[in-house]
């Protein structure tokens, strides 16, 4: 079985700004920084570029984890800078442990004008047939707050230059 879910949040800075957030590394470590409480990200390979392996760890009770392992391992597999479009694949932990057998993240940055920007966040997965009840375990609402939290903190950031 296969779904996808996909949410747009709209961003007070340009595509240029919010893309420079989004790519490669930083944005691993604006979450650090903005959600460190919450999520943990580190580096397990690569410099952001694709191949990159990155590690998120998150404590117990964190919301939003359900019954998941404490952590997940993705595979950076897209990082195209003309089209402002990064993607993720899950490799282990996380909703892999859970019985997923696919589960993919594209985070796109789209213009709206030279001062606004959506965040298009769209999560794909494919579980097995006789596990539908996994479906409901999906949400891009985690993908939302992150846009919203790292687009205010651009807008702040932009303001005091």
């Amino acid at each position: 079985m296969r779904g996808q879910q996909s949410v747009e949040t709209l961003i007070g800075v340009s595509p240029s700004i919010a893309w420079d957030a989004y790519r490669g590394l930083e944005l691993g470590r604006l979450v650090d920084e903005l959600f460190g409480e919450f999520l943990k990200v580190e580096v397990v390979e690569g410099d952001g570029g694709v191949g990159t392996i990155v590690k998120l760890t998150f404590p117990p009770g964190t919301p939003g984890t359900g019954n998941m392992t404490g952590y997940m391992k993705e595979l950076f597999t897209v990082m195209d800078d003309d089209k402002r479009v990064k993607e993720t694949e899950l490799i282990e932990g996380g909703f892999k442990d859970m019985g997923f057998d696919v589960y993919h993240v594209r985070m796109e940055v789209i213009e709206k004008d030279d001062k606004s920007s959506v965040i298009r966040s769209t999560v794909e997965y494919e579980i097995d047939d006789s596990k539908p009840e996994l479906a409901s375990l999906v949400s891009t609402k985690q993908f939302e707050l992150i846009a919203e939290t790292v687009g205010k903190y651009l807008t702040q950031k932009k303001s005091t230059k």
